[in-house]
């Protein structure tokens, strides 16, 4: 916990993160565990690290950083594009109401899926997939978070959105920038955040 708390206080805190819900859950989601055995001793330290199959698990503050700006609520339900090692998963699902996340790598589905099935989440849906589909069977979502980087915003994910969602996604190949996307009556609105650097949001053929 000692660690945990100095992560959320010199990391997050410190860079302007100020949303209770948010930093209440960074302080109880256990990092160590999302991460491979060999590395947990850096679990809390400011950066990305690897989790296999060549995918990383987020920096904390960008984790908070993403999760403060969609604004979640207790009443949300949330999809999630990218499971990963299912610690985002885990920092919402503390927050909001039901969180559908869904994983393209089938090993890392499994893998998280299990993870937090053992910590006692009861309100998370592991599915595997094509995250460019989202997840029809259960939109609208009040809010949409995306953990890799289309090079182009897909469609599909903001007609899953309901109106007034909210959607964090990082655009763009070699440069990316995170955007905020509200859906709107005729459309959405498009505010860049900040430039970041994600794995690339792939497709299904592309790892057929």
């Amino acid at each position: 916990m000692l660690e945990r708390e100095r992560m959320v206080r010199e990391q997050i805190e410190r860079r302007g993160i100020t949303d209770e819900l948010v930093l209440e859950s960074m302080r109880k989601v256990k990092r160590h565990l999302f991460v491979p055995e060999d590395l947990q001793a850096s679990a809390y330290a400011d950066g990305a690290l690897p989790i296999g199959h060549k995918q990383t698990i987020s920096q904390p503050y960008i984790v908070a950083f993403m999760t403060q700006a969609i604004q979640p609520g207790p009443d949300d339900r949330v999809l999630e594009i990218g499971t990963g090692s299912g610690y985002q998963t885990a920092v919402l699902a503390e927050i909001v109401k039901e969180v559908y996340t869904v994983e393209i790598l089938q090993p890392l589905a499994e893998s998280s899926g299990s993870l937090l099935e053992e910590m006692g989440y009861k309100n998370i849906i592991v599915k595997h997939g094509d995250g460019y589909n989202g997840c029809k069977e259960h939109a609208p979502f009040d809010v949409i978070v995306v953990t890799a980087a289309p090079p182009m915003l897909p469609e599909e994910l903001v007609s899953q959105l309901k109106t007034g969602g909210r959607m964090i996604v990082p655009v763009g190949e070699s440069y990316q920038e995170l955007y905020l996307i509200t859906k709107t009556e005729t459309g959405f609105a498009k505010k860049a955040l900040l430039p970041v650097a994600f794995v690339p949001m792939v497709r299904s053929t592309d790892n057929e």
